[in-house]
């Protein structure tokens, strides 16, 4: 952990103090319906309104970063996001809508930011010990947030939570800029050399990271269940709110014991195959649930996906920063945060409607979704491992160093293409 610069501490202090009154979100509902007094499906399409501005905000943050600086946009976006809360609680229903989707694309811009900036300041070997530093800020934050936004609403209001929520994303952003040194934007804003490939070329060029964009997307739809279906799939069942609050703990305590410690004992193997692992567990997960709907099942599963979690999330955000070309690494950070919180919009509608229409099949989709990503991930990082071993490429560098081929490898082999690595295990692309 001595290899994770100075910087990425200070922008985790930063982010954990904002994630401890990030609350806002987690009774926007309860808000909108019992104290504005709005119909379900209106407030329904507000939340989900705020979660597109959320998702479009991770996907296009890093191209402001790239342009304009990673430390501005995290400064920008924060201000924005935090007015945007603060003045929530007092506007007609009218705006509610515009305003939470800006303050939402703004916080999505922020969370790219951050993303972002450990890339940049954390040289490639240790970057996976600098995001989970930087997710293990988050998480012990949203630990704490929650109880104490449920205390806040009790004793005062839930115009508090919006407040203190706004104000503290205010105050992130002033800390942010005394903490995090000017020249961390200089830094950022890599100059673009006259041959520099665009955004589609890179990933084409890049195999791997196109194919983990791909299986994330479809694994965080599965992941977010958790937060959707489960609650519902739980309380039909007899099993009430506040068991589903301990499965919860059980996921945030467990990442908070144990992901810097696998991280560090795993930061030398190679990527994909960790991160197809990762998908497997929670595919694993959910597949439990398939033994009733039992205290021991569910703690299973949350087990099974946390390990899971541990596993995939870290790693796969280390591997696209160290994927990326210089000039292209907030464009990178970006679609890798918008595919991981695409699950926050995909994720009730589509198992809202599976669990509405055939019960008894959400929990086999879900498994075989997760399951079957994690056995692409790990099939791909055979392939080119077994196309490099045969001498015929096995995917240019990027795709051989993350199938476990050593950096030391031949430079001849680490400039071969990817398809050769395919068609020497008798496939085609």
């Amino acid at each position: 952990m001595r290899e994770v610069p100075r910087v990425v501490w200070s922008l985790a202090a930063g982010v954990f103090t904002n994630a401890v009154v990030s609350f806002t979100f987690v009774y926007l509902f309860v808000w909108l319906t019992a104290v504005r007094d709005l119909p379900v499906a209106q407030a329904g399409l507000i939340a989900g309104t705020g979660g597109v501005g959320l998702v479009a905000g991770n996907f296009t943050g890093g191209w402001f970063g790239d342009h304009l600086g990673h430390r501005r946009v995290l400064l920008a976006g924060s201000a924005v996001s935090g007015a945007g809360l603060v003045l929530l609680p007092a506007l007609p229903t009218a705006v509610l809508l515009p305003v939470l989707l800006l303050a939402q694309y703004a916080a999505g811009t922020v969370r790219a930011a951050n993303s972002a900036l450990v890339a940049v300041s954390v040289p490639e070997g240790a970057r996976r010990q600098g995001f989970a530093v930087l997710r293990f800020a988050s998480n012990a934050g949203f630990t704490v947030g929650p109880p104490l936004g449920a205390l806040l609403a009790a004793h005062t209001s839930y115009t508090w939570l919006f407040v203190a929520d706004g104000v503290g994303t205010l105050l992130f952003a002033g800390y942010a800029a005394r903490a995090l040194p000017a020249q961390g934007v200089r830094r950022a804003r890599a100059v673009r050399p006259a041959d520099a490939t665009g955004l589609w070329t890179a990933l084409r060029a890049r195999p791997a990271v196109m194919l983990l964009l791909a299986t994330i997307l479809v694994t965080d739809t599965v992941y977010r269940q958790q937060y959707s279906t489960l609650p519902v799939w739980l309380a039909d069942h007899g099993i009430g709110t506040g068991a589903y609050g301990w499965l919860i703990a059980v996921n945030g305590g467990v990442i908070l014991c144990l992901e810097i410690p696998a991280t560090v004992a795993l930061r030398r193997r190679p990527p994909l195959p960790i991160i197809g692992t990762g998908l497997v567990l929670v595919g694993a997960g959910y597949a439990a649930l398939a033994g009733g709907p039992y205290i021991a099942t569910a703690v299973t599963m949350m087990v099974l996906l946390t390990a899971g979690e541990i596993l995939y999330k870290t790693t796969a955000t280390a591997h696209v920063a160290d994927s990326a070309p210089e000039h292209l690494q907030g464009r990178f950070q970006s679609l890798y945060a918008g595919a991981s919180v695409s699950g926050t919009v995909l994720a009730p509608p589509l198992g809202g409607a599976l669990y509405e229409a055939a019960p008894g099949a959400l929990w086999p989709v879900c498994a075989v979704l997760a399951a079957l990503s994690g056995a692409v991930l790990l099939t791909a990082a055979a392939l080119w491992r077994r196309g490099a071993g045969d001498g015929a490429g096995g995917g240019a560098g990027e795709a051989e160093s993350a199938a476990g081929v050593p950096d030391g490898a031949d430079a001849t082999r680490r400039r071969a293409g990817w398809r050769a690595g395919w068609a020497s295990a008798g496939r085609s692309d």
